[in-house]
């Protein structure tokens, strides 16, 4: 029987253990569940019947016919289909699903990603996380995701936005690790509360860390939290979201460019503000070795635009790639 390689390269089939977990089957293995899978089944509903811990575990590999996704394991509702090469066989674009949409008390969200040496992958959502009002006993929502970029690799990591709704009590905590000459472009975007239906971010809390290392050193560190000692200051204060409801921030790097190349591209990222009327809503600068936006105002659809936008400027100089949009990203 002639197996395809693409087929023998994705080491792993889906298999539905229960109606609450989903699992790694290797191929050709028998069906019965190992007993890790049945302890993954009990940790899973280890905070109580209304919660929820997920996990998701991707590896990206080089092979003959280009990167390949050769590790894909899940735990519970959260998990990737198959990669797509819009733009050839090199890089894999790979949606992240999570089907019930949002984050309720005591969810529990780890996603671990290896881009190892020489591959390439983009990482997106098809829609915005929710996290919904936490119970009246304040059981965190946690989402914790480590990115592992190889050797002369690349991983872009888009997720859509995410939605704060009033009285969640959220931790959202992200480490980005680099080798040499590896590459990262990224963005985070949040919204507090939902401003259209006259609902703030009024109570609740919200913690969120995003750190990229390099060989263990720290080249990028974003802190940002929301507590009830500190909302008003942080929420409505010059220094902090001047009563808007959406902020975010952009990141392309390391940049390897001279003074002059950084300026002209700076002023190109600046014009793109202009022409689309945001200059007072963003910011973008080149912090050590990375490019950094940041926006600010009440848009999540807004920022979105102008990170792609921008995003279209830098991955030609930053990965040597033409922008390639997500097929996605257009529905």
């Amino acid at each position: 029987m002639v197996v395809d390689q693409a087929q023998e390269e994705l080491v792993s089939e889906q298999l539905l253990v229960s109606d609450q977990l989903l699992v790694e089957k290797p191929v050709g293995e028998n069906s019965t569940p190992h007993p890790s899978q049945r302890n993954e089944v009990k940790r899973s509903r280890e905070v109580n019947d209304r919660s929820w811990l997920a996990k998701l575990e991707l590896r990206f590999e080089k092979r003959p016919r280009g990167t390949r996704l050769t590790r894909n394991r899940h735990v519970g509702p959260l998990y990737v289909q198959k990669p797509f090469y819009p733009e050839g066989d090199e890089l894999a674009h790979v949606y992240l699903l999570h089907p019930p949409g949002g984050l309720v008390s005591g969810d529990d969200l780890r996603i671990q990603i290896d881009a190892q040496e020489n591959t390439a992958a983009l990482m997106t959502t098809p829609g915005a996380a929710r996290i919904y009002r936490a119970r009246d006993d304040q059981p965190l929502q946690r989402q914790t995701v480590k990115l592992k970029v190889g050797a002369n690799a690349s991983l872009e990591w888009f997720p859509l936005e995410t939605i704060v709704y009033n009285k969640a009590h959220v931790e959202l905590d992200t480490e980005v690790h680099l080798s040499d000459d590896s590459k990262f472009m990224g963005w985070e975007i949040n919204c507090f509360g939902l401003p259209a239906g006259n609902a703030p971010f009024n109570a609740g809390s919200f913690q969120q860390r995003y750190q990229i290392f390099r060989r263990g050193r720290p080249l990028f560190v974003d802190r940002f939290s929301i507590s009830n000692r500190n909302r008003e200051r942080i929420l409505s204060g010059l220094a902090g979201m001047q009563g808007h409801a959406v902020n975010g921030f952009f990141l392309a790097g390391p940049c390897n460019m001279d003074t002059e190349a950084v300026c002209l591209t700076l002023e190109k990222l600046r014009q793109i503000a202009d022409e689309m009327q945001l200059s007072d809503s963003v910011a973008i600068t080149k912090n050590s070795e990375f490019i950094i936006g940041r926006y600010l105002g009440g848009s999540a659809e807004q920022a979105r635009k102008i990170f792609t936008e921008w995003w279209k400027v830098l991955r030609p100089i930053t990965l040597r790639r033409q922008a390639c949009p997500p097929r996605i990203w257009a529905t």
